[in-house]
Parts: C-alpha cells; sequence; structure tokens
C-alpha cells in the first residue's frame, strides 16, 4: 500500500487521487469503465517494461521530457481522461519506480468503483422518478467483491488456478467467467478481471481485500471484518456496527461471514486490531488455565 512508501510517493498519491475524484465528479458509468481499462493496461505496460518504467519515474529526467516520452509510448491508446491522469503523473516525483506502477492501478480501481458510484446515482434517480434502471451501487459491489474474496480463500487449489502466473492468462478469465458470469454488477466483473490479470505478484485474496478497503474508504468508511457462529439479523448488524462506529469514531461497513465453530460469540477485525469474543476462544483460554 502507498501509506507505507515514502514520502515523495505518498505526496505524489495524494494529489493523484485528488484528481482521479474530480474526473469522477465529470465522467459517466461507460467513460469510467473504459478509463480503469486503460490505466489497468498502461500499468500491465510498465510492469513487464522495467527500463520503461525507470524512465518515465526518474527524478533525475526533466518532467517534459518523461512527459514526451509517455506520449510517444501510448500514441492514441488511451483517451483524453486517462492521459489527464497519466501526464501528471509522471512529472511527479516517485521514491520508487514501482510506486508509479502502482499508483496507476490503483487509479485504475478508483476509476472501476467510479462505475459503481455513477451508477449508484442512476439508481437514486431511477427509484425517484420511476424511470428506467440504475447500474448498480458501491454497496453492492463492496458485498460481492467480499463474497468472492470468501472463496478465494476457502479453496486453495481454486485461488491458485487464478494466480498461476504460468498459466494463459485467457484461461484463468476463462475460470473466473465459470465462477461469476454475469451474477455480479460489471464494476464487480471488471475490477475481478484486473486482479486475476494483474502480474504484480499480489495474492489474489489480498488483492479482493483491497478492493473492499478501497470501495468502503469511497463511502468513507471502515470495514469491519465479522465472523459469527451463526447469521446476524439485520438488527444484530444494526446494533454491532453502532457499537464499533462508537468505538472507533467512524461510521463501518459490516461484512460478515459464519463459521459454526466459533460455537457462540463473534470475532470481529477492524484494521489490524482484532475483538476475539467467541466461546471457542473463551474455551480455548480455559484450557490454557486448566493445563498449567
Amino acid at each position: 500500500m502507498m501509506e507505507t512508501r515514502g514520502a515523495a510517493s505518498r505526496e505524489s498519491f495524494a494529489a493523484l487521487t485528488a484528481e482521479m475524484d474530480r474526473v469522477i465528479d465529470r465522467s459517466s458509468a461507460n467513460e469510467l469503465g473504459t478509463l480503469s481499462d486503460e490505466l489497468f493496461e498502461v500499468a500491465a505496460l510498465l510492469e513487464r517494461e522495467a527500463p520503461l518504467r525507470r524512465a518515465l519515474s526518474d527524478p533525475a529526467a526533466d518532467p517534459d521530457r518523461r512527459q514526451a516520452l509517455l506520449d510517444r509510448v501510448l500514441g492514441d491508446r488511451v483517451g483524453d481522461r486517462a492521459r489527464e491522469l497519466l501526464r501528471p503523473a509522471v512529472r511527479s516525483r516517485w521514491s520508487d519506480p514501482r510506486d508509479l506502477t502502482e499508483a496507476i492501478e490503483s487509479m485504475s480501481r478508483l476509476a472501476g468503483l467510479g462505475v459503481a458510484e455513477r451508477g449508484g446515482l442512476l439508481d437514486t434517480l431511477a427509484r425517484r422518478t420511476g424511470i428506467g434502471a440504475g447500474a448498480g451501487a458501491l454497496d453492492e459491489v463492496e458485498d460481492e467483491l467480499f463474497r468472492f474474496g470468501r472463496i478465494v480463500e476457502a479453496e486453495p487449489r481454486l485461488r491458485m488456478l487464478l494466480e498461476d502466473p504460468t498459466a494463459p492468462v485467457e484461461g484463468r478469465l476463462a475460470l473466473l467467467d465459470r465462477l461469476v458470469g454475469d451474477r455480479v454488477h460489471p464494476a464487480t466483473r471488471r475490477l475481478l478481471e484486473h486482479a486475476v490479470r494483474s502480474r504484480r505478484g499480489q495474492h489474489l485474496s489480498r488483492a479482493v481485500t483491497e478492493l473492499v478497503e478501497l470501495a468502503a474508504a469511497r463511502r468513507e468508511r471502515y470495514v469491519a471484518y465479522v465472523t459469527a457462529a451463526a447469521p446476524l439479523t439485520e438488527e444484530q448488524q444494526e446494533r454491532l456496527a453502532g457499537s464499533l462506529e462508537r468505538v472507533y469514531g467512524h461510521p463501518m461497513s459490516l461484512q460478515v461471514a459464519v463459521d459454526p465453530d466459533l460455537l457462540g460469540g463473534l470475532v470481529v477485525r477492524v484494521n489490524d486490531e482484532v475483538i476475539d469474543g467467541s466461546v471457542a476462544a473463551r474455551l480455548a483460554g480455559v484450557r490454557r488455565r486448566l493445563v498449567r
């Protein structure tokens, strides 16, 4: 994550994210889908071509030369919105050349989530006017990503097949198609395809988790990963969310999974903090005290 990078990269990433917000605000869902794909392809190109990546992020090179190189390499392969982001990106300072690649891929993800954000606006309008159908919403995409991540974590063989860098990408995408088909929002499908195609060596489950958290952050929420022994009612989820919001001082997005082995109670993870109130944990504690 960019938060762990050098100061130059963090500053450049913050400026690029602010510009991405402005692009999302003035773009349609279709335009953002195209932008997401174009930025992903550029990030993939930089990942493949290390000399190009270094040349475009070289702090000793004149920013005008870096931008001119970018324009020559891209030609007419990307649209105006992609250029609005890529030109200032290569003119910025980066602590490490790979930070430029990561930043562009992050912008691709934000554009992909922007498809759901702009679609959510259409949904609201459709509900108010009774005219037309909406294109989805960001909370729907977050939930779909979370459920897919749970499937991948539970099936190591499936995860290996989807992550295998030696397997043809077409085969991995065909497997993804069999798993999700058209049963998810188009924004979810696009983001998952990018995650499967990514060459950055990131585990798929981690990439999906980052997408879930990014979707929550777009709605200015923290993600609370909740594991319960049995499904929680809507009322229970509302009470839990309210309690966590009071503790953390921040709105919460709950992602709930069920694990009967807990026997009862809950395990909650927010950021790096884990609250284990499960019956299984309490029994384990009792057993440890008995054997002392």
